[in-house]
């Protein structure tokens, strides 16, 4: 598994809004706006493309577009406030969801809302979360995917502790399936 930290001033600055206890709503949800958008940048940096004929008011030349649009799955709730900049950012891509909370007395990850296509072989994959913690949802909602078909999954996360990019590895080395392609943040 591959972590890719964004290194940019303001990348930097929006995450000091984020973290601050003293951020009113609006800020924090405008911060997590642009790092989405920074993030959704970065993790199709290298994204297949294809051609596409277009004409400018001077001449006709081509253009490119994404050959496959990913697939955003924002983990509920806190993967909402990722939705809209990352589907602004790329608007022919899908948009399902994924529920998942934590059972309080076994403290794993139980789902409450799958909303998924049933077949994602080839199609490449976005999780939404802002914040990787203990891992136990994303191996979750990772698990829903993958025996779904999917192959190429791409986790976008703002923030993430060392015990959840550990505990991703981890689960990863144990279950012998392949890994996802990078986790951003």
């Amino acid at each position: 598994m591959d972590v890719h930290v964004i290194d940019h001033p303001l990348v930097a600055a929006r995450l000091t809004v984020l973290r601050d206890e003293r951020t009113r709503n609006a800020a924090f949800r405008a911060a997590l706006h642009e790092l989405t958008l920074a993030l959704v940048y970065e993790a199709t940096r290298d994204a297949p493309t294809e051609p596409v004929p277009i004409r400018t008011p001077l001449a006709e030349m081509t253009g490119v577009r994404l050959a496959k649009p990913p697939l955003l799955v924002p983990v509920l709730r806190a993967g909402l406030g990722m939705v809209s900049e990352a589907h602004a950012a790329l608007p022919d891509a899908d948009v399902a969801f994924v529920c998942v909370g934590r059972d309080e007395k076994t403290h794993q990850p139980v789902s409450y809302l799958e909303l998924l296509p049933d077949d994602l072989s080839g199609l490449p994959v976005m999780i939404l979360d802002p914040m990787l913690a203990t891992g136990g949802s994303m191996m979750y909602t990772i698990g829903l995917l993958l025996s779904r078909g999917a192959s190429d999954i791409t986790v976008l996360c703002v923030c993430a502790a060392p015990e959840g990019i550990a505990a991703l590895e981890k689960w990863r080395l144990t279950r012998g399936c392949s890994p996802p392609s990078s986790t951003r943040g």
